[in-house]
């Protein structure tokens, strides 16, 4: 098989009717494609960008953060906006006593 990609990738998925094969480029969030003759395992041209996406859950990488429907479309893990710091913090001392009193053991 020819090579697809000079400057690597991650999170190689294959389409489900083997005609395509998407990844991350190693260097950006940008979301690549490349076309294949499913039968003889062909590339039918260059990769392309199909998009560039910045929301990725970064510390991943062993796993892909998307998968490809049927139809095509992708589903993807984003990061969520930080969560403010809270309100109060409550901290409870002699907290075992307390357990041993609201669960008795006997």
């Amino acid at each position: 098989m020819p090579l697809l990609s000079a400057d690597g990738g991650r999170e190689v998925v294959w389409a489900r009717d083997g005609r395509e094969l998407y990844w991350r480029k190693a260097d950006n969030d940008k979301m690549m494609a490349a076309s294949f003759d499913a039968k003889n395992s062909v590339p039918l041209g260059p990769p392309r960008v199909l998009f560039e996406h910045s929301g990725y859950v970064h510390g991943l990488q062993a796993m892909a953060q998307y998968d490809v429907a049927r139809d095509g479309r992708f589903v993807m893990v984003q990061e969520g906006a930080p969560a403010p710091p809270p309100a109060q913090l409550n901290v409870v001392l002699n907290w075992h006593e307390e357990l041993k009193r609201l669960v008795p053991t006997k």
